[in-house]
């Protein structure tokens, strides 16, 4: 009897959430790493597929393998390929392991791959687009773990200067009148791996236009695991979603053992039906190629 050829790879996970693309792999265990290409940043990198290496940033949420496995090839192959050199985000504590780990690139190959690595404190940001900030703040894992909020700073003119002319403003400008504010808008908040607390109800993260998260364990007997592994419960994911006003919660770190046909129908079970529509898998590749389906007839008929 022939042997069998190997298993071929999964494609990416995909979902258009307009007006950014959220694109990646998240099995718990294996690999994560989920990018948005829009704002050239790439959430993990436990592997490192090729679509992965236009992202200018990755920002690490904890030090696990399955999370930064891919970072040596991504800076490796962004170098040779001519992309530049690669930055990563990470948690400050986590820093010296980080360089110390990439650095022993460096003497295995005999070579100097360049990187840059940007080490945050909690409510330190970072720029990475014009007006785009990336902000971390702890979460609670096994080791230490952040999470990153996106957010957009928009200059808007005060209510009690609304109504006056442009003259009357650039007249007050000149003087020193602080005529604007600052809004500051959660755009994507990634928490990375976490378990349940107050970190999930931050302004910057509650009410974030899209929130990544994971959703480790769903069966009803698994919550204890859930609490010493430091994951999500699919019953936390159903009571968070409940303060939530994102209009999309993306959920991955999955386990190979669990079915997407049982985490669907669990998800079904324990959220309201008010909110479960918000919800999305990203690894469910055939629901959401028929959602980006319907999304692509739908723009045909606009004429888009």
């Amino acid at each position: 009897m022939l042997p069998k050829p190997p298993a071929r790879e999964g494609s990416l996970g995909f979902l258009y959430l307009p007006p950014y693309r959220v694109q990646g792999l998240s099995v718990a265990g294996e690999a994560t790493s989920v990018q948005v290409p829009e704002i050239d940043v790439t959430f993990d990198m436990g592997l490192c597929p090729r679509a992965m290496l236009a992202s200018k940033y990755v920002a690490v949420t904890h030090g696990h393998m399955d999370h930064v496995g891919g970072l040596g090839y991504w800076v490796s192959q962004r170098r040779f390929q001519g992309m530049g050199t690669g930055t990563i985000i990470c948690d400050k504590r986590i820093e010296p392991a980080m360089r110390a780990m990439l650095e022993g690139f460096h003497a295995l190959e005999q070579q100097q791959t360049p990187f840059e690595i940007i080490a945050l404190e909690p409510e330190q940001e970072v720029e990475v687009k014009n007006n785009l900030f990336l902000r971390g703040f702890h979460t609670d894992h096994t080791c230490p773990s952040m999470g990153y909020a996106l957010v957009e700073r928009r200059s808007k003119l005060k209510e009690e200067f609304t109504d006056f002319p442009q003259e009357k403003l650039k007249e007050l400008k000149q003087r020193g009148v602080e005529i604007t504010r600052t809004l500051q808008i959660p755009l994507i908040t990634n928490t990375g791996d976490t378990a349940p607390g107050p970190h999930l109800l931050r302004e910057d993260v509650r009410t974030a236009q899209i929130l990544i998260t994971e959703c480790t364990f769903f069966e009803p007997e698994h919550n204890a695991r859930a609490k010493i592994g430091k994951h999500l419960h699919v019953n936390d994911i159903a009571e968070w979603i409940r303060v939530c006003t994102c209009e999309a919660m993306i959920l991955g770190h999955v386990s190979r053992r669990t079915h997407l046909g049982y985490a669907r129908k669990r998800l079904h079970e324990v959220v309201a039906k008010e909110h479960v529509g918000r919800i999305h898998f990203l690894m469910d590749h055939r629901v959401n190629r028929e959602r980006y389906e319907q999304q692509l007839a739908e723009a045909e008929n606009s004429g888009a």
